[in-house]
């Protein structure tokens, strides 16, 4: 897993193949088949990695403070790594890799039914968040982008936390 992480950081989603992680280990790409049926059960294992770097607050028993510092986490721990966001996302539309973040999120809105469904939605404000910003950022190091990559991430978190209170707002109205 460090080495297609490693091989993510270097050259990107479109380039992170079996055949090129199976070089970086030195074995055969029939090999990696062994472990990874095939390339998106890789990438669900890589996104299963990316999402469990996110760290889990402690309760405070505010629900919007723990939502808030759940949503910050998850949307950190995609930002941290080249193309986290694209990776999680194309996963989660599979239905591949773990449910713990979305379990997590729904624990933190209060559990039950409304707050699985809340879940959902925050889930896929945090990805689609994620992944402009990383769009973006891609852009601003080619210079098609007016920003630098750290203006882009500190200009968007401003609109990410206002995402996140909005929805909390509408699920207190829809509740």
């Amino acid at each position: 897993m460090d080495t297609a992480i490693r091989l993510l950081e270097e050259t990107g989603l479109p380039d992170l193949s079996m055949r090129r992680l199976a070089g970086a280990i030195g074995v055969q790409p029939s090999a990696l088949y062994w472990h990874f049926e095939n390339k998106q059960s890789l990438l669900a294992a890589v996104a299963d990695r990316i999402v469990g770097a996110a760290e889990a607050a402690p309760a405070t028993g505010d629900r919007d403070a723990d939502v808030t510092a759940a949503a910050i986490g998850l949307r950190d721990a995609l930002l941290s790594h080249r193309d986290g966001a694209e990776v999680v996302l194309s996963t989660q539309a599979l239905g591949l890799g773990s449910e713990a973040t979305h379990r997590r999120l729904a624990q933190a809105l209060g559990g039950g039914d409304a707050a699985a469904s809340a879940a959902t939605v925050l889930l896929q404000f945090i990805l689609g968040h994620a992944s402009l910003v990383q769009q973006r950022i891609q852009a601003a190091r080619f210079g098609a982008y007016p920003q630098d990559e750290a203006d882009v991430v500190a200009t968007t978190s401003a609109d990410f936390s206002a995402g996140v209170r909005m929805i909390l707002a509408g699920l207190d109205v829809t509740g």
